[in-house]
């Protein structure tokens, strides 16, 4: 079952949407709130696989709520405003539904949560645990390539795939989470940014809010993950 959360601030809203969880079977409703802090409350306390969040919220708003969250779960977004659409693509929500929206709305949007959920839960086996020489075998183009974890620059989220960048062939594309994927990955990868996983050891330079690899290859570091990443390179300095 994937554990979900309806959020809205409006109670006629929020039971509707309460109502339509209910009645997919594959979703179990975990928690009904009225704002994102409540939702806050709950995802502390235990696992959250999806929520189905208003935009247009007091206080703290769900586009908002979504980009301040470490590692946000799976993502529909609800509002009666349709400019904010391109918005929840933009923080990789899984659909868009507007205002007012019927019980079929709502079944294509589970089904591309449920979608998701089972690429990111029951990925079939293509990636091994780093060996004695740390390399992991990938997936690609209907065929299993090896690939040195040494060789590997950065990667690239793609929404439900990964461009995997290395030093000594053409870009990887494989059908895999960053989740997963950063899960095997050595301590000398770090997440600098929600679509970017990058090798600490090819970085050349860090100049405000990016990283350089090399003269055409620049990284955002995004806000969610500067805290730690200066941490790094504060451990690393030497100078005043």
């Amino acid at each position: 079952m994937i554990k979900c959360l309806a959020i809205d601030d409006e109670p006629l809203a929020l039971k509707q949407l309460a109502t339509y969880i209910s009645k997919i079977p594959y979703l179990e409703l975990v928690g009904e709130c009225q704002s994102a802090h409540d939702a806050k409350t709950i995802m502390d306390r235990e696992v959250i696989d999806a929520i189905f969040i208003d935009i247009n919220m007091p206080d703290l708003n769900g586009m908002d709520f979504v980009r301040s969250l470490a590692a946000p779960p799976i993502v529909v977004f609800t509002t009666a405003y349709s400019e904010y659409a391109i918005d929840g693509y933009k923080v990789d929500a899984v659909d868009y539904l507007l205002k007012p929206f019927g019980l079929d709305d709502f079944q294509r949007a589970a089904m591309k949560v449920k979608k998701q959920y089972d690429l990111q839960n029951t990925q079939p086996v293509q990636i091994s645990a780093p060996d004695e020489d740390e390399a992991l075998f990938l997936k690609t183009d209907y065929k299993v390539v090896r690939v040195n974890i040494s060789d590997i620059k950065y990667v690239e989220g793609m929404s439900e795939y990964l461009k995997i960048y290395l030093n000594d062939r053409k870009p990887l594309v494989v059908l895999l989470s960053m989740k997963k994927l950063e899960e095997r990955l050595p301590h000398y990868f770090m997440r600098i940014h929600r679509s970017y996983i990058v090798n600490l050891k090819y970085i050349q330079e860090v100049n405000k809010n990016r990283v350089i690899l090399d003269a055409d290859t620049y990284l955002p570091i995004g806000d969610l993950y500067r805290t730690a990443f200066n941490e790094y390179i504060d451990s690393k300095f030497l100078g005043k």
